[in-house]
């Protein structure tokens, strides 16, 4: 089944503790800042259970007594826990196309085939390049000499900018 994307999808990958969460949350406050609705998918590629993170509330109770999936709506929010086999980066875009997003930036899935900005943090991480597709740009802690549209960690405001002006067109 084809994908009808109708907004920006920006990919956000690096080794871990290279600033991916940091990058995303950047990203997101500058486009709500512009006015945009930025909705965020992030990979947890660790196998502890979200389930851990709920306080004792009733839609956490009705998840552990084992409902499939729960939904807590009120306060211009929604609360979604269902539970999966594993759900592909695309069913989680598809779901996405229900709310009024304007660009989605997915931190992780590093071989998924969207436009990518990628993080390096140390000299043996420049090896990713070779490993990826579809990279927009690098954004690195160290200087290093690439075929891409490199930043330094340090230029946000320059990094940002470009997101906006060439990503979110």
């Amino acid at each position: 089944m084809a994908l009808e994307i109708r907004f920006p999808l920006l990919q956000v990958v690096g080794y871990q503790n290279s600033g991916k969460t940091t990058l995303v949350e950047k990203i997101v406050k500058k486009g709500t800042d512009l006015g945009y609705q930025i909705a965020t998918i992030k990979h947890h590629g660790h196998q502890s259970s979200l389930q851990s993170l709920h306080q004792e509330k009733d839609s956490s109770r009705h998840f552990r007594a084992g409902a499939s999936a729960t939904i807590v709506e009120g306060g211009g929010s929604l609360q979604l826990e269902a539970k999966t086999s594993k759900w592909p980066l695309e069913k989680l875009i598809q779901l996405y196309a229900f709310f009024e997003n304007d660009m989605i930036v997915i931190e992780g899935y590093k071989h998924a085939e969207y436009p990518k900005i990628v993080l390096i943090k140390r000299e043996e991480d420049i090896e990713l390049l070779n490993s990826l597709t579809n990279i927009v740009a690098v954004i690195s802690w160290i200087p290093i000499q690439i075929k891409f549209p490199l930043f330094l960690i340090n230029e946000e405001e320059n990094y940002l900018n470009w997101i906006f002006s060439e990503v979110h067109q």
